[in-house]
Parts: C-alpha cells; sequence; structure tokens
C-alpha cells in the first residue's frame, strides 16, 4: 500500500499534472467568464436586435397533458460560448506558439569529422576489397 501512495503522489506532483490542473482551473473560471457575457451582454443585445428573449426560444409539444419544451435559445446561447471560448483559445495558442522556442539545427560537422568518415569509408571499402581478392 506504501508502495502505491508512492507511485501516486509521484504521478500526481509530476509537473505536466500540476501544470495542467492549474489550466483547468483557470479555463474553469474563463468560461465562467464568457458564459457570464453571453447571458448578460451577447443574447440581450441579440434580443434587441431581433426583438426576442433568447431564453424564451423554443417549441412547446403538448403529449397529452404534459408538455415538453425544447429550448432552442439556450443551445444558440451554448453555440455562441462555444465560439467565444474556440476563438479565445486560438488566438491565445497562435501568440504562445510565437514565444516557443524553436529547436536548433544540428550543428554541421567540423572538417575533422568529416575526413573521419571518409577515411572510415575508404578503410570499410579497402577491407571488403580485399576479401573478395
Amino acid at each position: 500500500m506504501k508502495k502505491f501512495l508512492e507511485e501516486f503522489k509521484a504521478f500526481a506532483l509530476k509537473g505536466n499534472m500540476v501544470d495542467m490542473a492549474i489550466g483547468m482551473i483557470i479555463a474553469t473560471a474563463f468560461s465562467a467568464l464568457v458564459k457570464s457575457l453571453t447571458e448578460t451582454i451577447i443574447n440581450p443585445f441579440i434580443g434587441l436586435l431581433f426583438q426576442v428573449n433568447l431564453d424564451k426560444v423554443g417549441l412547446r409539444i403538448a403529449f397529452g397533458e404534459k408538455e415538453v419544451f425544447f429550448a432552442f435559445g439556450t443551445f444558440v446561447s451554448a453555440v455562441i460560448n462555444f465560439i467565444i471560448l474556440a476563438f479565445v483559445l486560438f488566438c491565445f495558442l497562435k501568440i504562445a506558439n510565437r514565444f516557443k522556442k524553436k529547436p536548433l539545427p544540428p550543428p554541421a560537422p567540423t572538417t575533422n569529422e568529416i575526413l573521419t568518415e571518409i577515411l572510415d569509408e575508404v578503410k570499410t571499402l579497402k577491407l571488403e576489397n580485399s576479401k573478395r581478392d
């Protein structure tokens, strides 16, 4: 059991796991912010333009005494939230990729390394030719 707990601790405290947890917390907070923006500013603005409250847009179907309401307006709000989040994430990744260090190309071989390789090839060819004869 102790070994299991040690393995779990090593896994949970890896740099990537901690970074991912922080990212999830920030993403959750940002998602709440975007949802608030959509519900309190964008949806009322759309409602003002089209003279409709998005929360009440939908299809009401009655089944005998029961009634079902399909809230299309709520779905539209969720789509708007998704588009805003996707756009912000896209912009963030574009900026983050600019600051990523590009890997340096491997250093060019020195003259001595090239000559050593040529010499090794010549020796290999001489051995092969001498074995044939």
